[in-house]
């Protein structure tokens, strides 16, 4: 399941330009599955940038906006996008001048194949 995962990442990242990464990890950040090139910056792999979409998220529901669907963020060089899909957060590495709609856009083609690992990171700690 993992492998055809990543070759459906990899299939992602080469139909868009500037995309260096595809992080799935779970709500605290833990990567679960990454796929990434050689260009995508170490310290956007490291769980405690990852973990920033939980706080970010939580901080915008005490404002009054409820509960987000994706979080973008630019910075000098690259531009992350982050796609709520709990118990499993997706983050898209991209450099500044890749094609954020695009990007956008690709939150349909996740659905479909992360249906087996949410099931498989939302076990009851208890279990």
């Amino acid at each position: 399941m993992t492998q055809e995962i990543k070759k459906h990442f990899h299939m992602l990242m080469e139909t868009v330009d500037g995309l260096d990464a595809i992080v799935v990890s779970d709500a605290d950040g833990v990567p679960v599955l990454k796929v990434a090139n050689e260009s995508t910056p170490e310290q956007a792999l490291r769980p405690s940038f990852l973990s920033t979409f939980g706080l970010a998220s939580n901080q915008a529901s005490k404002l009054g906006l409820h509960n987000n669907k994706i979080i973008l963020c630019t910075y000098q060089n690259h531009q992350v996008i982050m796609f709520n899909k709990l118990p499993v957060v997706i983050t898209l590495i991209a450099k500044l001048d890749a094609n954020c709609g695009m990007l956008i856009a690709l939150e349909e083609s996740f659905d479909e194949v992360l249906q087996e690992l949410k099931t498989a990171v939302d076990v009851p700690a208890n279990s």
